[in-house]
């Protein structure tokens, strides 16, 4: 039976270019959202980017540049990012869309009706890097625990939202569904700390002007995040899209993000008589090369730059492979390790199958025969990898399988019987490997279709140059 398949990614801050830490979690996004569409799914994938907030409107005047312009150029770079890597999303949403500012403006007066808006003062320790409050008890030392740069003191007139009556109500949802907070350290994290209390939540402010204006009082502009959170809402509200929203809805973050998106964004949709998302996942980070990526440090590597060093396939493949994205762990991304795994797996041992099966299959034919062979590719198993994010094993049962499939070519010596029923084994075997395979590398998979798409098959070109180290 078709279900609806909604997965969506963080909307990227334009204050900075795209680097290889954003590109890891689109990518896996993207995985699962032509995974979804393999099984029969109806999907939706958005992404897009985060352009409101007092970080945005300093880069632009630093840039000398209208905000608007700014955010224009910027976001052009993400979505030329994303289509370098084959990332296949339906919609980028950005917030300065004029369906998302109509949408942000119908959520706040549905807030307001429940009796949980109201209007104060806040005095507060402020991160503009974060677009966040602290409090003393979070940093002691009045430093950002992220930018590690001293804190602001801000008071400004500002309307609340009432987090604090949603307390109990979250306490009770995270017990109720443990799969709205992945992976299940994370979980704990958020739940130890919403038991300690949850504060009433500043959603205006008055001290800059980037933003939606406040549809209540337009002194205002509405705090970023308030106005961030409600894009997943917004992507859809077209006509057509709107049976998307709801279950299965999964919202992949990095754990920076877990707060927001675990304790606000549940009780706004709650306040706002709208249900909520399945799964909300928290991601770790990367490193690149084994330092923190960073614009300060100049390691921000765009991924268009990794694209042309490696092709999008192996990129993908070394994100995907590499780090165990299911358990929220950090990781490196080592060029050194990208390149051993493009030569040993990729170019060896995939690459290497395909050459000598399509020329073996060119040279002797093939006969339809028994396919105990592909009986060996263990597709259920796969599957419910792939549906519990857990990827990167995924991908080695994969590979596993395609060393089976060169044991096999091995000890039968085609060139040796020409046994085209051996070979049709072989050729079968791909074909089911290829279509596996699309939702990782879509690039090479059809390039595999393409050469044993009719019986009559050519021997291909090499699928991946093996790459020289120094």
């Amino acid at each position: 039976m078709k279900q609806k398949f909604y997965i969506t990614t963080a909307i990227d801050y334009v204050n900075a270019e795209p680097h290889i830490g954003h590109a890891y979690q689109k990518i896996v996004a993207d995985v699962l959202a032509r995974w979804n569409k393999l099984k029969g799914n109806e999907v939706l994938f958005v992404t897009g980017t985060d352009e409101h907030g007092k970080k945005v409107e300093d880069a632009a005047k630093e840039a000398k540049k209208d905000p608007q312009e700014f955010v224009d150029e910027v976001s052009k770079k993400f979505k030329e990012a994303w289509k370098s890597l084959n990332i296949n999303y339906n919609r980028f949403v950005r917030t300065t869309d004029k369906d998302h500012q109509k949408v942000v403006a119908e959520f706040i007066k549905k807030c307001e009706a429940k009796g949980d808006i109201y209007l104060g003062n806040y005095s507060g320790l402020y991160c503009t890097g974060c677009e966040a409050y602290y409090t003393e008890k979070d940093c002691p030392d009045l430093i950002c625990p992220h930018h590690k740069r001293p804190l602001e003191k801000i008071e400004e007139e500002t309307y609340f939202f009432k987090l604090s009556k949603y307390q109990k109500f979250l306490l009770d949802y995270y017990k109720k569904h443990p799969e709205f907070i992945l992976p299940k350290s994370r979980r704990n994290e958020i739940i130890n700390r919403v038991k300690e209390g949850l504060k009433d939540l500043s959603i205006t402010r008055t001290s800059f002007d980037w933003g939606i204006p406040f549809p209540l009082d337009k002194k205002h502009v509405t705090y970023v995040w308030f106005d961030a959170l409600i894009n997943y809402y917004t992507a859809t509200r077209k006509k057509g899209l709107e049976d998307f929203w709801g279950k299965p809805t999964v919202h992949l973050l990095g754990k920076d993000n877990a707060w927001f998106h675990t304790v606000y964004w549940p009780a706004m949709l709650k306040s706002a008589g709208i249900e909520l998302p399945k799964t909300i996942f928290n991601h770790g980070f990367l490193s690149f090369n084994g330092q923190k990526i960073s614009k300060s440090l100049g390691n921000a590597i765009s991924p268009i730059t990794l694209v042309e060093k490696y092709g999008a396939d192996s990129v993908r493949y070394f994100c995907l492979r590499q780090f165990p994205f299911a358990t929220g762990d950090d990781g490196d991304f080592s060029e050194k390790a990208l390149v051993q795994r493009h030569n040993d797996e990729l170019a060896n041992k995939l690459g290497n199958l395909v050459s000598r099966t399509s020329a073996l299959a060119e040279k002797y034919g093939i006969e339809k025969g028994p396919k105990t062979l592909l009986n060996q590719l263990k597709l259920k198993k796969i599957g419910r990898l792939i549906d519990n994010y857990e990827l990167d094993k995924a991908l080695n049962e994969i590979f596993a399988f395609i060393d089976i499939c060169n044991e096999f070519i091995q000890s039968k010596k085609p060139w040796e019987t020409h046994d085209k029923k051996v070979l049709y084994q072989l050729v079968e075997s791909i074909r089911e490997t290829a279509k596996i395979l699309f939702s990782f590398i879509p690039e090479t998979s059809e390039k595999i279709s393409k050469i044993f798409k009719k019986d009559k098959i050519k021997k291909s070109e090499i699928l991946f140059k093996k790459i020289q180290t120094s």
